[in-house]
């Protein structure tokens, strides 16, 4: 059985087998022409996440890959995945990957528009008004596990490499603009 489905929470929520052939036209529906996928150092090499690159240079989008992520993501890993998306001169992210991935590009495309530390959005009261909105690069989501949730949230875990304390770093806009959820992404993934 193929089921496919499409809903929006607000984020655009495009469910089914395959649906990964549509991550060039996602992209361009937010007004993205160069984005940097970002996902975690394990998946790098994957078919999957090579795929992906495929379908976004297909479109005309590049392959742009930025994979220097902890599997607990921090301000370093943040911070590097800022530089390569400045010095890649891109105007939008697709989070590829677990939590781990969906966490850090959610945060490399809120901070890329910030002049403040990842440090003064924790989810304290109204931090989160501190935000320049307008630098906020586009989000395309693309969840290749089951159970965080994270592609369709409002914050991302970020740990303190210093103090090693997990912190939830929170904006409204971290929510992503188009989500693809593709069940073929997990086959093959460990079960854990």
């Amino acid at each position: 059985m193929n089921i496919t489905a499409n809903w929006s929470y607000p984020t655009a929520v495009k469910l089914g087998r395959g649906r990964i052939r549509e991550l060039g036209e996602a992209c361009k529906s937010l007004g993205m022409k160069k984005p940097l996928l970002v996902t975690d150092r394990g998946l790098a090499g994957m078919a999957i996440t090579q795929g992906a690159l495929e379908v976004l240079d297909d479109a005309g989008l590049g392959r742009a890959l930025f994979a220097d992520v902890d599997p607990n993501p921090n301000e370093k890993n943040l911070d590097a995945g800022i530089k390569a998306y400045r010095d890649g001169g891109h105007d939008g992210v697709v989070a590829f990957g677990g939590g781990s991935g969906l966490d850090l590009g959610k945060c490399v495309a809120f901070m890329v528009g910030q002049t403040r530390p990842v440090w003064d959005f924790e989810d304290i009261g109204d931090w989160w008004t501190r935000a320049s909105v307008e630098g906020i690069a586009p989000i395309v989501a693309v969840p290749t596990t089951a159970g965080t949730g994270s592609e369709v949230g409002r914050a991302s875990v970020i740990t303190n490499s210093e103090t090693h304390v997990k912190k939830i770093i929170f904006h409204p806009k971290f929510l992503p603009g188009v989500v693809i959820c593709d069940p073929e992404l997990t086959v093959g993934m460990p079960k854990a």
